[in-house]
C-alpha cells in the first residue's frame, strides 16, 4: 500500500508516494519512481514501534492524573489480585470510573480509603508481581 509522506533532499521538501517492496521502497517524486535500498533493518517504523511499545513493562503503581474522590476501595492490604481485577472506583470530574489492577500480584501499598479526596499523580496503591517459584 502506498503511503504519502513529506521528504527532505538536499534542504528541498518533496511530497513523494512510498511503497515498500522485498527489500526495497518504490518512492514517486513528482510524477517520477525511484527504486530505493536501503543497507540494514528495513523495517517499517510504524511496525518497529508497535513491536517495542508491546514489551513495555507494567507498573503496579496506581494514581490518578486527575484529582477526585475515592468512592470504593474494593482490596486490602496483602490481597492477591488478577490483572484487570477492579480494585477501586474513582470519582473524578464527575465521572465514576472503575480503576483496574494493570499487574496480577499481591497488594503491598494502600495510600487512600473509601471517601477520601485526592490530588493528581499520588500514588494510591502499590502492587507488586508474585515471584514465580519454579
Amino acid at each position: 500500500m502506498k503511503e504519502k509522506r513529506k521528504v527532505t533532499v538536499d534542504e528541498e521538501e518533496f511530497e513523494v508516494l512510498m511503497e515498500r517492496k522485498d527489500n526495497f521502497w518504490i518512492v514517486e517524486v513528482e510524477g517520477v519512481s525511484f527504486n530505493v535500498k536501503i543497507d540494514g533493518d528495513l523495517s517499517d517504523p510504524k511496525e518497529s514501534r508497535r513491536r517495542t511499545g508491546s514489551k513495555r513493562k507494567v507498573s503496579g503503581k496506581i494514581s490518578s492524573s486527575i484529582p477526585g474522590k475515592i468512592v470504593s476501595l474494593n482490596v486490602t492490604l496483602e490481597d492477591i489480585v488478577e490483572q484487570g481485577q477492579v480494585i477501586m472506583i474513582l470519582e473524578a470530574m464527575k465521572m465514576q470510573n472503575e480503576i483496574q489492577a494493570p499487574i496480577a500480584g499481591k497488594v503491598v501499598e494502600i495510600n487512600c480509603q473509601s471517601g477520601e479526596s485526592i490530588e493528581a499523580n499520588t500514588p494510591l496503591i502499590i502492587i507488586e508481581p508474585l515471584e514465580n517459584k519454579d
